[in-house]
């Protein structure tokens, strides 16, 4: 284990499915909530971490909607930003594609070019000091309605060079991806890509109405796909890939335990998956405490996590000229631990 946690460490990755809501740490957010005068119901960093005690999903979101409130500023999102990108430069992360709720801002008052300018400069400055390439997608808050996520299209269309895609996120069940049909046409006539959250708490048919009706590229999580073999089947031939995130699973019961992640059974299906942290600061760690939790829990060979991390560059969208210099350099680690 001992060298397969160098290889985790050593070896350079991308993350495809990481909100930067998710990123705020009880510290930042203390701090915030005393530079911009707003009021917590926690008055210390200890009683935010007690508050992380998850049962479900909307457990989940009640606290991280919570913890939204201390952003206002762009100076705001650019700290956000900026913390993650540190954090996960020194675990040899080079490439980033990172979700935004708009929603959760614009619906408090601030206005959607406060979040986009902090969130943007902080990720120029991220490419220019520390090497870390990025994409930006934009996430609709699925709890709320079509006419909200039309709104929120517009609102991103003067922007349009800055995000790469549109994504789906928030509470699952009860919301399948029909109910967006419309918006991702418009976005991807619009030129916008197009990825989505299903098969995290929803069933196997949300995932096969994001393929058909959102015509998705990437299926965010995924993991209850594994209920239909036909469908699993399809998303292997596709060469799809699916970021699936483990620790997250387990914060939030999507497994009960990690010896019980489907994420090696989802690989022998020939699955593109890929591993991801979704909120770190709420769900125990970054991407390489995702890496080792589920090599530990599930006995992953070096090999696998090459394949993990290789399917996470290749699922990305690089150009195919940077997806091969990632994999190449990905491979030349990997032959230093043969």
């Amino acid at each position: 284990m001992q060298s397969l946690k160098a290889f985790i460490e050593s070896v350079p990755k991308a993350e495809l499915h990481l909100h930067i809501e998710g990123t705020l740490e009880p510290g930042l957010m203390m701090k915030l909530s005393g530079r911009n005068a707003v009021s917590l119901p926690y008055r210390s960093v200890d009683e935010i971490r007690k508050a992380y005690n998850f049962s479900n999903l909307q457990d989940f979101l009640d606290v991280y909607y919570q913890g939204m409130s201390v952003l206002l500023t762009a100076e705001d999102f650019y700290d956000l930003t900026w913390a993650y990108l540190e954090k996960v430069n020194a675990q040899n992360v080079t490439h980033v594609e990172i979700f935004f709720d708009p929603q959760g801002h614009t619906d408090r008052g601030i206005s959607f070019e406060t979040v986009l300018e902090g969130i943007t400069r902080a990720l120029d400055d991220g490419a220019r000091r520390l090497g870390i390439s990025h994409r930006l997608i934009m996430c609709f808050l699925r709890h709320l309605s079509e006419e909200a996520a039309f709104e929120t299209l517009d609102l991103a269309l003067p922007h349009r060079g800055r995000i790469e895609g549109v994504g789906l996120d928030s509470s699952e069940v009860g919301h399948p991806p029909a109910k967006f049909q419309r918006v991702f046409e418009k976005a991807r006539s619009l030129g916008f890509r197009a990825v989505a959250h299903a098969g995290e708490e929803g069933p196997p048919e949300y995932v096969r109405e994001a393929l058909d009706l959102l015509r998705i590229e990437r299926i965010d999580h995924g993991n209850r796909a594994m209920e239909d073999a036909e469908l699993v089947r399809r998303i292997a031939k596709s060469g799809m890939a699916l970021t699936v995130c483990p620790l997250s699973n387990l914060r939030l019961c999507v497994v009960d335990d990690m010896s019980r992640h489907p994420l090696p059974e989802m690989l022998a299906a020939g699955l593109r998956v890929t591993v991801n942290s979704d909120d770190p600061s709420y769900f125990g760690g970054y991407l390489n405490e995702n890496f080792l939790a589920i090599a530990a829990a599930r006995d992953l060979s070096i090999e696998d996590v090459k394949t993990l991390v290789l399917n996470s560059y290749r699922g990305s969208f690089l150009s195919d000229h940077e997806k091969t210099q990632a994999c190449a350099a990905v491979e030349a680690i990997a032959a230093d631990f043969a």
